[in-house]
């Protein structure tokens, strides 16, 4: 017969025992676990600052890369394009996630600076990683890219530049050895977008994945686990080798509208891909090169930067209804932006657009921001149009154009500006700055600080925390 009460406290002991794992699986809330926070790439932020004083700031490194197109090697500080920082609070300590050019991914104290630990790639990390809850466990996985290698070259058998890694730990969870195609990259700087168990992901050498992040489903290939992938789809077609040669890659982060995944490419196409069929049934071509991320708006739409390259016409932002058929009928409206040499880029935009739909204030309109080579930020109502036509990016055909609110100079950027409540962030080549605009969409600069940026930034609580070329990634508020 059983003593009661030492079944009572059997009971008690299995209750404590088991508690730690039940508060595990909600101590973990992810605040910003892709590029431009969630699968609408519409997310940047609860609270912003009303300035831009320093709280601390971390020293990123500096690291080589092998420059194989234009030869030799570089080296090159703190953190670039995209470069977001992703949030995570774990038992209300948050922390960031931070690729850097030091070839190290890094699990960093958001309140301190301190850092956690870090993990080292074969090359810098340029692009913003994704979060992966792991279902059925309590833990949480960072999937991340980089560029592919110092010393190493396209043909080379073995190119890992994308892993997963634990968030907890720091430690290696698999690599995936990215196939070489036509494109001349094997780079990875997308964020995979997380659906279920999922994760989508374009790639540098021009094929769309669909893959089972989890690692009890990889297998092991070229003597290493490497995640399981279900699907792959060309996001180029054989004719775009005609004017963009090998330029096919695809350096943007995919976004969710309904039943739709839709990505960018290098290759000058908008690809919507279908969840139901599993096949891409949506193809808008353009003809620039495109590496900005699509972002979705209120009244689900899709906002694409162009850059200017392969085109006659003018770089800028369009507005696509994707409810249309994939041709010139699905375009709302283009906003031509300005010429201008930067670097090996002629103009138009490389970062992506940013709205306020998620954190919009009463009253206020909705409206885009855009930071561009011809050194402007611009601001956009993006539900208006002008009445007006502008060439659009072939220089035959004319479309509408939307409100310009403001704009104002705040020198070249590759960098995407934020929106959070009534301010914005945005950062570039001659500093980041921070700006409130009015109801009216008039911009009010309210505070800057002068170093040159090309990674976006992301805030919470009041805290803007963004990484510079530099060499350190900054925590400012107010």
């Amino acid at each position: 017969m059983i003593n009661k009460s030492v079944f009572k406290y059997r009971i008690l002991f299995v209750i404590i025992l088991f508690l730690p794992l039940s508060l595990t699986a909600s101590d973990h809330t992810i605040i910003n676990g892709t590029f431009l926070g969630g699968d609408g790439r519409n997310y940047y932020g609860n609270e912003a600052p009303t300035r831009l004083e320093l709280k601390w700031s971390h020293y990123l490194g500096e690291g080589e890369t092998t420059l194989s197109r234009k030869g030799g090697n570089r080296l090159w500080k703190g953190c670039g394009w995209t470069g977001q920082p992703l949030l995570v609070e774990s038992q209300d300590t948050l922390f960031l996630i931070q690729g850097a050019y030091d070839h190290h991914l890094k699990k960093i104290h958001a309140e301190t600076g301190d850092l956690v630990w870090q993990y080292a790639f074969d090359d810098v990390i340029k692009g913003t990683g994704s979060l992966y809850r792991v279902p059925g466990e309590n833990r949480l996985m960072i999937l991340q890219g980089s560029r592919l290698g110092l010393n190493k070259y396209l043909n080379d058998p073995v190119i890992t530049s994308y892993r997963a890694v634990d968030y907890h730990t720091g430690k290696e969870i698999w690599k995936f050895n990215v196939p070489f195609y036509v494109s001349y990259s094997r780079d990875v700087d997308g964020s995979a977008l997380i659906i279920d168990s999922l994760a989508y992901l374009g790639l540098e050498n021009g094929q769309f994945i669909v893959f089972d992040p989890r690692q009890d489903k990889t297998v092991v290939k070229d003597g290493f686990p490497q995640p399981l992938i279900l699907e792959k789809h060309p996001l180029y077609s054989p004719s775009d080798t005609e004017v963009h040669g090998l330029n096919l890659v695809t350096e943007s982060s995919p976004c969710r509208l309904g039943d739709h995944i839709y990505i960018t490419s290098g290759s000058g196409h908008v690809y919507g891909y279908n969840l139901k069929t599993r096949r891409i049934d949506w193809d808008f071509f353009v003809g620039s090169d495109i590496d900005g991320s699509p972002v979705v708006t209120s009244d689900k739409c899709l906002l694409v930067t162009l850059e200017k390259e392969f085109i006659p016409g003018q770089g800028g932002l369009m507005k696509l209804n994707p409810r249309y058929p994939a041709d010139e009928r699905c375009v709302e409206w283009f906003l031509p932006t300005g010429n201008a040499r930067v670097a090996e880029w002629l103009g138009g935009i490389i970062g992506s657009p940013s709205v306020n739909d998620k954190t919009r204030p009463n009253g206020y309109p909705h409206v885009a921001a855009i930071s561009a080579l011809d050194s402007m930020l611009y601001l956009i109502d993006y539900t208006r149009i002008t009445g007006e036509k502008v060439l659009g990016p072939d220089s035959i055909t004319y479309f509408n154009t939307p409100v310009v609110l403001d704009k104002v100079c705040i020198g070249p950027s590759i960098s995407t500006p934020i929106i959070v409540g009534d301010k914005i962030v945005a950062a570039g080549y001659w500093g980041i700055y921070l700006f409130q605009y009015s109801s009216e969409g008039k911009l009010q600069r309210l505070d800057g600080r002068p170093f040159g940026c090309e990674a976006t930034p992301v805030v919470h609580n009041k805290k803007i925390y963004i990484g510079s070329r530099n060499g350190y990634l900054y925590c400012f508020g107010d």
